[in-house]
């Protein structure tokens, strides 16, 4: 618990399979603290496994918030999670307990603490619009494409994630005005007064990447494929972001038949040590700041 006009806030930051879950319900136990969802894809129901969503045992172990609260037919964004972390923090559901915000989605973390702009609603029709305008394209090739229509907005984003590159152009189709222009119109840090200890994991590269591969082969035996079924049973839109969660297109080529149980988990694999590797340049470029850490280090 924090003590009378103290406020505390641990953050911990890292690429996927790096360990974060162990150390935030270690440091929300030794604190008394609540744990925080900070990742963009663990916020949506049914996909508990394939999203590396903590475990019964491991939600058991301290408290958790905003984890498999979103249906994953609606589109959440970073403005709609940065209301609801204001909720838990000015509506008293952490009763002055220390939050610890622990994910890997870098836009959340910058939103967090750097402040974030309010931006209108986006049309779908927008959002697929700037879908289909990236197709095809490759990481420079996005990057490249966003740079023509909002400079500022390509050189604040750094890795061309698709998902950013589709936001930023949607917003531009949607309102006419780039999204670097809003977000020089950024909110207060909703962690203004806090202070803060700033944590990023960074496994040594090899050993992260034997994680990634052991831990979907384990995501596989415990329910990754009944999970796909399950989302295929609600029909939703492919270009929704749990549709596009990595595994759910490699799982669903697999019953279809189309590859192999051996085949899928080697592409859903290579998929993870990619966004991994845009996860590490994200932190390495944007959180010089914060303490980084290897976790598995003698």
């Amino acid at each position: 618990m924090q003590g009378a006009g103290e406020k505390r806030a641990v953050l911990i930051a890292g690429p996927t399979a790096s360990g974060k879950t162990a150390l935030a319900i270690e440091m929300a136990r030794a604190r008394g603290g609540v744990i925080v969802n900070t990742d963009s894809m663990q916020v949506y129901g049914v996909l508990d496994r394939l999203t590396a969503r903590p475990d019964a045992r491991e939600l058991a172990a301290a408290p958790h918030c905003l984890f498999g609260h979103v249906d994953p037919g609606q589109r959440y964004s970073t403005g709609a999670w940065l209301t609801d972390v204001r909720e838990l923090i000015q509506g008293g559901e952490l009763g002055g307990r220390t939050p610890v915000f622990v994910g890997g989605t870098g836009l959340y973390f910058d939103a967090l603490t750097k402040g974030f702009a309010e931006i209108p609603a986006i049309p779908e029709a927008s959002i697929q619009a700037a879908e289909k305008l990236i197709q095809g394209l490759d990481a420079t090739g996005r990057l490249a494409l966003l740079a023509e229509r909002d400079p500022q907005a390509a050189a604040r984003i750094g890795v061309a994630d698709p998902q950013r590159v589709v936001r930023a152009l949607s917003v531009l189709y949607a309102t006419g005005r780039p999204l670097s222009a809003f977000q020089k119109d950024n909110e207060e840090s909703l962690l203004q007064g806090y202070e803060l200890e700033k944590i990023v994991l960074m496994p040594e590269r090899g050993l992260l990447r034997r994680r990634i591969a052991e831990r979907f082969a384990a995501m596989m035996e415990r329910g990754a494929v009944e999970e796909v079924r399950a989302l295929l049973a609600l029909d939703l839109d492919p270009s929704l972001p749990a549709m596009k969660a990595i595994g759910v297109n490699e799982i669903v080529a697999m019953l279809a038949g189309e590859i192999s149980r051996e085949e899928a988990i080697e592409r859903a694999v290579t998929a993870t040590r990619q966004y991994a590797k845009r996860q590490s340049t994200w932190f390495r470029n944007r959180m010089g700041d914060w303490r980084f850490v290897d976790p598995f280090g003698v």
